[in-house]
């Protein structure tokens, strides 16, 4: 089980730039799926990417789904010779992504998120539109089956 509240606190305290998207997202946006994992695109600057490393290492981050004992550390030479990781740490699972389907990098999505109180943190969430736009480029089952209750928050914001 992913322990949400710490593992944000563990980025945010760390100074780490990101942006929320995928199913927290979608939840924090009044849409009622369960998710159970953290979904973020970072910012890949090298002081970022730093903060990254430093702020996951203490969490034992591995690589989900490898097999036990394959090599892997995920420090900053790790995250600058790669882009996206699916990883899971002590405080759970965690896709860090340093480029979206249809979304592009943080520099591309931070116009296009905004800062919201989530677990007593200031984090950046995608927003609606842009979270349904990444879906659909997504394309996987899962994601389209969430389009749809999307696009009724959408229609209830605007008759709102």
């Amino acid at each position: 089980m992913t322990n949400f509240p710490r593992l944000l606190e563990v980025l945010v305290s760390s100074g780490v730039e990101f942006i929320i998207i995928g199913g927290v997202a979608a939840t924090a946006h009044g849409s009622a799926h369960v998710t159970v994992d953290l979904d973020i695109v970072y910012r890949r600057t090298p002081e970022n990417m730093a903060r990254l490393a430093a702020a996951l290492a203490p969490h034992q981050p591995y690589l989900r789904g490898a097999p036990p004992g394959l090599p892997f550390r995920f420090d900053i030479d790790t995250i600058k010779r790669g882009l996206n990781f699916t990883l899971v740490t002590d405080l759970g699972d965690l896709d860090v992504l340093g480029n979206t389907t249809g979304g592009g990098t943080y520099d591309a999505l931070v116009t296009r998120s905004e800062s919201r109180q989530l677990f007593g943190l200031e984090v950046r969430f995608v927003d609606l539109e842009t979270l349904i736009y990444l879906k659909r480029a997504a394309g996987r089952p899962k994601d389209l089956e969430r389009i749809a209750e999307l696009e009724a928050i959408v229609e209830e914001r605007r008759k709102s």
